[in-house]
Protein backbone atom coordinates (compact mmCIF):
# COMPACT_ATOMS: atom_id res chain seq x y z
CA UNK A 1 0.00 0.00 0.00
CA UNK A 2 2.76 2.50 0.61
CA UNK A 3 4.20 1.98 -2.96
CA UNK A 4 0.76 2.56 -4.27
CA UNK A 5 0.43 6.22 -2.53
CA UNK A 6 4.56 6.77 -2.74
CA UNK A 7 3.91 6.19 -7.15
CA UNK A 8 0.52 8.29 -6.87
CA UNK A 9 2.08 10.71 -5.45
CA UNK A 10 5.12 10.78 -7.56
CA UNK A 11 2.66 11.33 -10.80
CA UNK A 12 2.60 14.68 -10.23
CA UNK A 13 6.06 15.22 -9.96
CA UNK A 14 6.92 13.85 -13.20
CA UNK A 15 4.59 15.85 -14.83
CA UNK A 16 5.54 18.97 -13.12
CA UNK A 17 9.41 17.86 -14.28
CA UNK A 18 8.13 17.08 -17.97
CA UNK A 19 6.65 19.94 -18.13
CA UNK A 20 9.66 22.30 -17.11
CA UNK A 21 12.03 20.27 -19.52
CA UNK A 22 8.98 20.94 -22.01
CA UNK A 23 9.61 24.67 -21.59
CA UNK A 24 12.79 24.60 -21.46
CA UNK A 25 13.53 22.67 -24.96
CA UNK A 26 11.17 24.36 -26.48
CA UNK A 27 12.75 28.10 -25.88
CA UNK A 28 15.79 26.66 -27.49
CA UNK A 29 14.30 25.60 -30.42
CA UNK A 30 11.96 28.59 -30.99
CA UNK A 31 14.38 31.39 -30.83
CA UNK A 32 18.05 30.25 -31.11
CA UNK A 33 20.21 33.60 -30.14
CA UNK A 34 23.69 35.02 -32.02
CA UNK A 35 25.36 37.11 -29.83
CA UNK A 36 26.68 38.67 -32.11
CA UNK A 37 26.40 42.18 -30.36
CA UNK A 38 27.94 41.10 -27.39
CA UNK A 39 30.86 41.70 -26.19
CA UNK A 40 33.71 38.78 -27.25
CA UNK A 41 34.54 37.18 -23.89
CA UNK A 42 31.21 37.78 -21.85
CA UNK A 43 30.35 34.43 -20.44
CA UNK A 44 26.67 33.52 -20.92
CA UNK A 45 25.65 31.10 -17.65
CA UNK A 46 22.13 29.03 -17.59
CA UNK A 47 20.85 26.84 -14.92
CA UNK A 48 17.40 24.73 -15.94
CA UNK A 49 14.96 24.04 -12.19
CA UNK A 50 12.44 21.69 -12.06
CA UNK A 51 9.68 21.40 -9.12
CA UNK A 52 7.18 18.87 -8.05
CA UNK A 53 4.65 18.49 -5.59
CA UNK A 54 5.41 16.08 -2.18
CA UNK A 55 3.08 15.25 1.07
CA UNK A 56 5.66 18.31 2.66
CA UNK A 57 4.56 20.66 0.17
CA UNK A 58 6.64 21.78 -3.44
CA UNK A 59 10.34 20.56 -3.71
CA UNK A 60 12.16 22.94 -6.44
CA UNK A 61 15.75 21.54 -7.78
CA UNK A 62 18.03 23.07 -10.00
CA UNK A 63 20.47 21.56 -12.94
CA UNK A 64 23.80 21.93 -13.06
CA UNK A 65 24.79 25.42 -15.00
CA UNK A 66 26.17 25.54 -18.56
CA UNK A 67 28.70 28.36 -19.21
CA UNK A 68 29.43 29.60 -22.36
CA UNK A 69 32.03 32.21 -23.88
CA UNK A 70 30.86 35.00 -26.36
CA UNK A 71 33.16 34.11 -29.20
CA UNK A 72 35.14 36.90 -31.05
CA UNK A 73 33.15 38.02 -34.36
CA UNK A 74 35.60 39.73 -36.72
CA UNK A 75 33.93 42.81 -39.17
CA UNK A 76 34.66 45.64 -40.48
CA UNK A 77 33.94 48.42 -42.49
CA UNK A 78 35.63 51.39 -44.40
CA UNK A 79 33.42 54.27 -46.12
CA UNK A 80 35.06 57.44 -48.09
CA UNK A 81 34.43 60.21 -45.66
CA UNK A 82 34.49 62.77 -48.45
CA UNK A 83 31.19 63.70 -49.79
CA UNK A 84 31.86 63.64 -53.55
CA UNK A 85 34.76 63.53 -55.75
CA UNK A 86 38.24 65.83 -54.71
CA UNK A 87 39.64 68.50 -56.73
CA UNK A 88 42.91 68.49 -57.75
CA UNK A 89 45.57 69.82 -59.96
CA UNK A 90 48.09 67.95 -62.34
CA UNK A 91 51.55 67.58 -60.12
CA UNK A 92 50.16 68.59 -57.27
CA UNK A 93 51.26 67.10 -54.05
CA UNK A 94 50.00 65.52 -50.45
CA UNK A 95 46.36 65.84 -51.64
CA UNK A 96 44.28 63.99 -49.46
CA UNK A 97 41.22 61.92 -49.34
CA UNK A 98 39.43 60.94 -46.37
CA UNK A 99 37.86 57.48 -44.92
CA UNK A 100 36.38 56.06 -41.69
CA UNK A 101 37.63 52.44 -40.69
CA UNK A 102 34.95 51.11 -37.92
CA UNK A 103 35.53 48.36 -36.09
CA UNK A 104 31.84 46.39 -36.71
CA UNK A 105 32.41 43.29 -34.67
CA UNK A 106 32.10 42.29 -31.09
CA UNK A 107 35.45 42.62 -29.43
CA UNK A 108 38.39 45.03 -29.37
CA UNK A 109 40.75 44.98 -32.42
CA UNK A 110 43.76 46.01 -34.05
CA UNK A 111 43.71 46.56 -37.80
CA UNK A 112 46.18 46.95 -40.79
CA UNK A 113 45.25 49.70 -43.13
CA UNK A 114 46.93 49.44 -47.15
CA UNK A 115 46.41 52.41 -49.72
CA UNK A 116 46.32 51.52 -53.26
CA UNK A 117 46.53 54.13 -56.06
CA UNK A 118 46.80 51.70 -59.02
CA UNK A 119 43.43 49.96 -59.38
CA UNK A 120 42.29 50.45 -62.44
CA UNK A 121 39.31 51.85 -64.22
CA UNK A 122 40.06 55.58 -63.79
CA UNK A 123 41.90 58.04 -66.29
CA UNK A 124 45.50 58.10 -63.92
CA UNK A 125 47.10 56.70 -61.27
CA UNK A 126 48.07 58.57 -57.39
CA UNK A 127 51.09 58.07 -56.37
CA UNK A 128 50.11 57.50 -52.33
CA UNK A 129 52.47 59.46 -50.72
CA UNK A 130 51.41 58.28 -46.90
CA UNK A 131 48.55 56.69 -44.67
CA UNK A 132 47.88 59.18 -41.78
CA UNK A 133 45.91 58.69 -38.29
CA UNK A 134 43.41 61.36 -37.53
CA UNK A 135 45.38 61.73 -33.85
CA UNK A 136 43.44 64.79 -32.68
CA UNK A 137 40.20 63.15 -33.99
CA UNK A 138 38.72 66.31 -35.47
CA UNK A 139 37.85 65.28 -38.77
CA UNK A 140 40.37 67.38 -40.55
CA UNK A 141 44.38 66.63 -41.91
CA UNK A 142 46.67 68.70 -39.65
CA UNK A 143 50.21 68.33 -40.99
CA UNK A 144 52.35 67.51 -38.40
CA UNK A 145 49.91 66.90 -35.42
CA UNK A 146 48.29 63.53 -36.92
CA UNK A 147 50.57 60.52 -37.31
CA UNK A 148 51.89 58.97 -39.87
CA UNK A 149 51.05 55.24 -40.17
CA UNK A 150 53.41 52.67 -40.13
CA UNK A 151 52.11 48.77 -40.58
CA UNK A 152 53.10 47.34 -37.50
CA UNK A 153 53.87 49.97 -35.78
CA UNK A 154 50.89 52.06 -34.66
CA UNK A 155 48.37 49.51 -36.15
CA UNK A 156 44.85 51.30 -34.59
CA UNK A 157 42.98 49.28 -32.21
CA UNK A 158 39.11 49.80 -32.03
CA UNK A 159 36.67 48.65 -29.35
CA UNK A 160 33.21 47.51 -31.26
CA UNK A 161 31.44 49.47 -32.71
CA UNK A 162 34.30 52.65 -32.83
CA UNK A 163 35.71 54.33 -35.72
CA UNK A 164 38.92 55.89 -36.26
CA UNK A 165 39.42 58.61 -39.39
CA UNK A 166 41.98 57.96 -42.23
CA UNK A 167 43.62 60.27 -44.60
CA UNK A 168 45.47 59.34 -47.18
CA UNK A 169 48.00 61.72 -49.13
CA UNK A 170 48.71 61.34 -52.48
CA UNK A 171 50.06 63.38 -55.68
CA UNK A 172 48.62 63.79 -58.72
CA UNK A 173 50.45 62.88 -61.82
CA UNK A 174 52.01 66.13 -63.97
CA UNK A 175 49.95 64.43 -66.77
CA UNK A 176 46.53 64.39 -66.04
CA UNK A 177 44.04 67.18 -67.59
CA UNK A 178 40.84 68.51 -66.72
CA UNK A 179 37.93 66.36 -65.70
CA UNK A 180 40.06 63.10 -65.58
CA UNK A 181 39.50 61.02 -62.14
CA UNK A 182 42.13 58.75 -60.56
CA UNK A 183 40.66 56.10 -57.59
CA UNK A 184 42.35 55.41 -54.18
CA UNK A 185 41.43 52.32 -52.92
CA UNK A 186 42.01 51.99 -48.81
CA UNK A 187 41.74 48.38 -47.16
CA UNK A 188 41.50 47.50 -43.19
CA UNK A 189 42.12 44.08 -42.13
CA UNK A 190 41.88 42.78 -38.84
CA UNK A 191 45.08 41.50 -37.61
CA UNK A 192 43.76 38.23 -36.32
CA UNK A 193 42.85 37.27 -39.08
CA UNK A 194 40.61 36.94 -42.46
CA UNK A 195 38.73 34.94 -44.71
CA UNK A 196 35.98 33.05 -45.50
CA UNK A 197 33.20 33.48 -43.34
CA UNK A 198 32.81 31.29 -40.18
CA UNK A 199 36.62 30.53 -40.32
CA UNK A 200 37.52 30.15 -36.59
CA UNK A 201 41.00 31.01 -35.28
CA UNK A 202 41.00 29.04 -32.07
CA UNK A 203 42.16 30.69 -28.95
CA UNK A 204 42.51 33.90 -30.26
CA UNK A 205 39.53 36.00 -29.68
CA UNK A 206 38.77 38.82 -26.83
CA UNK A 207 38.59 37.08 -23.42
CA UNK A 208 40.37 33.72 -24.39
CA UNK A 209 37.26 32.69 -26.60
CA UNK A 210 37.34 31.88 -30.20
CA UNK A 211 37.92 34.87 -33.18
CA UNK A 212 35.40 33.75 -35.92
CA UNK A 213 35.42 35.92 -39.31
CA UNK A 214 32.45 37.70 -39.55
CA UNK A 215 29.83 38.71 -43.18
CA UNK A 216 32.64 41.18 -43.99
CA UNK A 217 35.38 38.64 -44.09
CA UNK A 218 37.52 40.74 -41.40
CA UNK A 219 38.76 42.98 -44.59
CA UNK A 220 36.91 46.22 -45.94
CA UNK A 221 37.89 48.28 -49.23
CA UNK A 222 36.73 51.85 -49.90
CA UNK A 223 37.20 54.00 -52.66
CA UNK A 224 37.70 57.66 -53.02
CA UNK A 225 38.21 59.83 -55.60
CA UNK A 226 40.55 62.94 -57.10
CA UNK A 227 39.40 64.98 -60.06
CA UNK A 228 41.57 67.39 -62.24
CA UNK A 229 39.71 70.37 -61.96
CA UNK A 230 42.12 72.64 -64.08
CA UNK A 231 41.38 76.26 -64.95
CA UNK A 232 43.51 78.02 -67.65
CA UNK A 233 42.77 82.08 -68.37
CA UNK A 234 43.30 83.47 -71.92
CA UNK A 235 43.43 87.13 -72.52
CA UNK A 236 42.24 89.04 -75.62
CA UNK A 237 43.45 92.34 -76.31
CA UNK A 238 41.97 94.96 -78.51
CA UNK A 239 41.80 98.73 -78.92
CA UNK A 240 38.95 101.78 -80.44
CA UNK A 241 40.49 104.55 -81.19
CA UNK A 242 38.60 108.33 -81.40
CA UNK A 243 40.56 111.04 -83.31
CA UNK A 244 40.12 115.07 -82.60
CA UNK A 245 37.91 115.01 -85.56
CA UNK A 246 35.55 112.42 -84.52
CA UNK A 247 37.08 110.08 -86.79
CA UNK A 248 39.04 106.65 -86.04
CA UNK A 249 42.99 107.82 -87.47
CA UNK A 250 45.69 107.27 -85.11
CA UNK A 251 47.15 110.98 -84.64
CA UNK A 252 48.39 113.12 -81.71
CA UNK A 253 45.92 114.05 -79.45
CA UNK A 254 44.04 110.82 -80.82
CA UNK A 255 42.47 108.82 -77.92
CA UNK A 256 42.86 105.00 -77.72
CA UNK A 257 40.64 102.48 -75.13
CA UNK A 258 42.28 99.59 -74.70
CA UNK A 259 40.29 96.34 -73.67
CA UNK A 260 41.50 93.49 -72.19
CA UNK A 261 39.38 90.06 -72.11
CA UNK A 262 40.39 87.60 -69.51
CA UNK A 263 38.31 84.00 -70.45
CA UNK A 264 38.66 81.17 -67.89
CA UNK A 265 38.18 78.00 -69.09
CA UNK A 266 38.20 74.22 -67.95
CA UNK A 267 36.69 73.70 -64.80
CA UNK A 268 37.25 74.75 -61.16
CA UNK A 269 38.58 78.31 -60.85
CA UNK A 270 42.14 80.27 -60.89
CA UNK A 271 43.16 81.73 -57.78
CA UNK A 272 43.87 85.71 -57.56
CA UNK A 273 43.85 86.50 -61.36
CA UNK A 274 45.59 89.71 -61.77
CA UNK A 275 45.42 91.79 -65.08
CA UNK A 276 48.42 94.19 -65.90
CA UNK A 277 49.39 96.78 -68.60
CA UNK A 278 52.25 99.12 -68.95
CA UNK A 279 51.10 102.44 -70.88
CA UNK A 280 53.43 102.26 -74.44
CA UNK A 281 55.94 104.34 -75.07
CA UNK A 282 54.36 107.87 -77.20
CA UNK A 283 51.37 107.80 -75.16
CA UNK A 284 49.94 109.30 -72.17
CA UNK A 285 47.71 107.52 -69.67
CA UNK A 286 44.27 109.14 -68.77
CA UNK A 287 43.62 109.36 -64.88
CA UNK A 288 41.42 106.94 -63.68
CA UNK A 289 40.49 105.52 -66.61
CA UNK A 290 40.42 102.04 -65.71
CA UNK A 291 37.65 99.67 -65.82
CA UNK A 292 36.40 96.41 -64.62
CA UNK A 293 33.21 94.82 -66.84
CA UNK A 294 32.02 99.19 -67.40
CA UNK A 295 32.44 100.17 -63.44
CA UNK A 296 34.98 102.58 -62.92
CA UNK A 297 38.03 102.09 -60.82
CA UNK A 298 40.37 104.98 -59.21
CA UNK A 299 44.01 105.22 -59.63
CA UNK A 300 44.79 104.55 -55.68
CA UNK A 301 45.81 101.77 -54.09
CA UNK A 302 42.63 101.73 -52.01
CA UNK A 303 39.77 99.17 -51.72
CA UNK A 304 38.71 98.52 -55.10
CA UNK A 305 40.46 96.34 -57.51
CA UNK A 306 42.40 98.79 -59.96
CA UNK A 307 45.72 101.29 -59.53
CA UNK A 308 47.89 102.57 -61.52
CA UNK A 309 51.17 103.09 -60.26
CA UNK A 310 54.95 103.30 -61.85
CA UNK A 311 53.85 103.74 -65.59
CA UNK A 312 50.98 100.53 -65.63
CA UNK A 313 47.84 99.30 -64.54
CA UNK A 314 46.66 96.78 -63.07
CA UNK A 315 43.58 94.94 -61.97
CA UNK A 316 43.12 92.50 -59.19
CA UNK A 317 40.02 89.58 -60.39
CA UNK A 318 40.05 87.77 -57.14
CA UNK A 319 39.19 83.98 -57.81
CA UNK A 320 37.62 83.69 -61.33
CA UNK A 321 35.58 80.47 -62.04
CA UNK A 322 36.16 78.85 -65.18
CA UNK A 323 33.75 80.04 -67.63
CA UNK A 324 34.16 83.35 -66.91
CA UNK A 325 35.11 86.61 -68.62
CA UNK A 326 36.06 89.81 -67.05
CA UNK A 327 36.88 92.74 -69.07
CA UNK A 328 39.67 95.59 -68.02
CA UNK A 329 39.92 98.56 -70.14
CA UNK A 330 41.64 102.02 -70.14
CA UNK A 331 42.49 105.08 -71.93
CA UNK A 332 45.79 107.13 -73.30
CA UNK A 333 46.62 109.69 -75.27
CA UNK A 334 48.57 109.78 -78.32
CA UNK A 335 51.01 112.02 -77.43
Amino acid sequence: MTNDRAAISSRPALKHILAAGTIIASLFAASPVFAQGTVAGTLIDNKATASYDTPQGETTIESNTVSLRVDELLNVTVASADSGDVSATPAVTNRVLRYTVTNSGNGSEAFSLAADGNVGGDDFNPTITSIVLDTNDNGVYDAGVDTVYVPGSNDPVLAPDATIRVFVLATIPGSATDGQRGIVDLTATTLTGSGTPGTTFAGQGQGGGNAVVGATTATATDDGRFVISQATAALVKSASVIDPFGGATQVPGSIITYSIAATVSGSGSLTNLRVGDVIPDGTTYQTNSITLDGVALTDAADADAGRFSAGAIAVSLGNVSAGTTRTVAFRVTID
